[in-house]
């Protein structure tokens, strides 16, 4: 089973949603089907054909959710280093072309939000930013070409 590294955060916002399908979507989406049902033939029956795709939705988006809360390694970012950034890490860059500043979490992609700050280890800055130390150049190619960055501090 491979390991879900994830942030407390993270995790807590996976099981809220988890429970949300369980308790409130899946029976919502169940007396859908059972109203639809009861309009009759269902060959013709949009409501119906809708309720099942819905339901196969979420049945999918459930399991996908079990496997990430079971599977989940919940990174504290308190504990971490600060000497490397990794997995968890909140890293504060400067624009070398521009002088602008940002602050970066580092994250998994279901908790990846740049307007809140959090950026996927997995995309390109991501990427780009793992491993490194305070005082490196980071070089990321973007789709509007080279960007220059100097990671200033990993907070």
């Amino acid at each position: 089973m491979e390991r879900v590294p994830i942030t407390k955060e993270g995790h807590a916002a996976l099981k809220k949603e988890l429970q949300h399908l369980k308790q409130v979507e899946r029976p919502n989406n169940i007396k859908a089907i059972e109203i639809a049902r009861a309009h009759g033939d269902l060959s013709e029956n949009a409501e119906f054909d809708a309720a099942k795709e819905r339901q196969s939705f979420l049945e999918g988006r459930i399991a996908e959710l079990e496997y990430k809360v079971a599977n989940a390694e919940v990174i504290d970012p308190t504990t971490l280093p600060k000497d490397k950034a990794v997995f968890a890490s909140t890293v504060l860059l400067e624009n070398v072309d521009t002088g602008e500043e940002f602050t970066y979490q580092l994250v998994g992609q279901d908790e990846s939000d740049i307007d809140k700050g959090k950026i996927s280890v997995s995309s390109p800055l991501g990427r780009a930013i793992l491993g490194k130390t305070s005082g490196d150049e980071i070089i990321v190619q973007a789709p509007g070409g080279k960007r220059n960055y100097e990671l200033l501090e990993i907070i």
